[in-house]
């Protein structure tokens, strides 16, 4: 049976060029692309499968009501009579999400190192204040392009960022006017803090890491010590219970669990194969021994491939995060 990408691919090469591209609008960047993918990797598919995808979405299609349809003017005005403007305005902000972010919108389209040059002129807090709108990894890619004092500085403003000041959200404003056609309506949630920055950092190498998170120790200690305690490394899949270990493995494929566990704690290890079958553990572990020496970009980039699947279970909700926060080798 098809996954969810797979069915949403072959439901979209059966609507049509015109019907397709209207769902394309709706969709992040991530999920254009994502799609997009799938579109291309379809090859072969059988009638039955298509009249299969098609009969699910039109029962999926038909459980479906208005209700909540046009619900955001509808939040807004209601929450706007009980509290007024000002106590509404953040509170609407953190539900909705932020409604039009159509600058910032842009910016989720672009590749990281054109977002870099376009706004590592601007002052630090500005950067920093656009970053937070970001994919975290976005963020942390287009950080990398920065030199090693503007990372600190912006890391620092990060973790810091509590809100944004009216002024702030309008000097934002002006930075996107001049940049980006039409950026002129920003969303204008209080985003940034600690966690924020310690989320960015995730996606940075180990190197790229450990430099920011010194500098930033210089500054100011207790802040390095709160982002460090926030961060969620792999070694930290200890922290998680066994459920939420069998639910990550369930979505990690096995030739990348194999790199990503080349060097980890024996404990972390035994964590892992105990939340398998004991035939999947043995194969493992047969795996892992006849696995020669990797490189440790490639276990590192593995690892961030797996907590890119952690965060993204715990944002949905599915598992809960403990969480807390070199040189090119070779890992036994």
């Amino acid at each position: 049976m098809p996954d969810g990408l797979t069915k949403s691919a072959i439901l979209l090469l059966s609507l049509g060029e015109d019907e397709a591209a209207e769902v394309f609008k709706y969709l992040s960047p991530k999920e254009a692309q994502k799609l997009g993918m799938a579109m291309a990797a379809l090859s072969n598919v059988s009638r039955e499968e298509i009249s299969g995808v098609l009969s699910e979405f039109r029962h999926k299609a038909a459980e479906k009501t208005s209700l909540g349809s046009s619900s955001d003017e509808y939040i807004r005005s209601v929450l706007t009579k009980a509290l007024g403007n000002d106590k509404a305005a953040n509170l609407i902000e953190r539900i909705l999400h932020g409604g039009d972010t159509s600058g910032i919108e842009s910016l989720k389209w672009m590749d990281a190192a054109s977002v870099a040059e376009l706004i590592r002129n601007e002052h630090p807090q500005i950067i920093a204040t656009i970053l937070v709108h970001l994919d975290r990894d976005q963020a942390s890619d287009i950080i990398k392009y920065f030199p090693e004092r503007l990372r600190t500085d912006v890391i620092l403003r990060i973790s810091t960022l509590e809100g944004i000041q009216p002024a702030a959200l309008r000097e934002l404003n002006d930075v996107l006017t001049k940049v980006l056609a039409g950026g002129d309506k920003i969303k204008k949630s209080a985003m940034g803090g600690v966690r924020a920055a310690a989320e960015i950092l995730n996606f940075f190498g180990s190197q790229d890491e450990a430099a920011v998170i010194a500098g930033v120790r210089d500054f100011d200690p207790d802040l390095a010590q709160k982002i460090q305690d926030e961060m969620f490394v792999f070694d930290n899949l200890l922290d998680l219970d066994d459920r939420a270990i069998q639910l990550l493995l369930r979505e990690v494929q096995s030739d990348s669990l194999i790199v990503a566990m080349k060097g980890t704690q024996s404990e972390l290890r035994e964590k892992i194969f105990k939340n398998m079958s004991q035939r999947a553990a043995e194969m493992l572990r047969d795996d892992l021994e006849a696995k020669g020496p990797v490189r440790l970009s490639e276990v590192e980039a593995e690892q961030k491939e797996i907590l890119k699947i952690v965060r993204r279970l715990a944002e949905e909700g599915q598992i809960v995060l403990g969480g807390k926060g070199g040189e090119e080798s070779l890992v036994e």
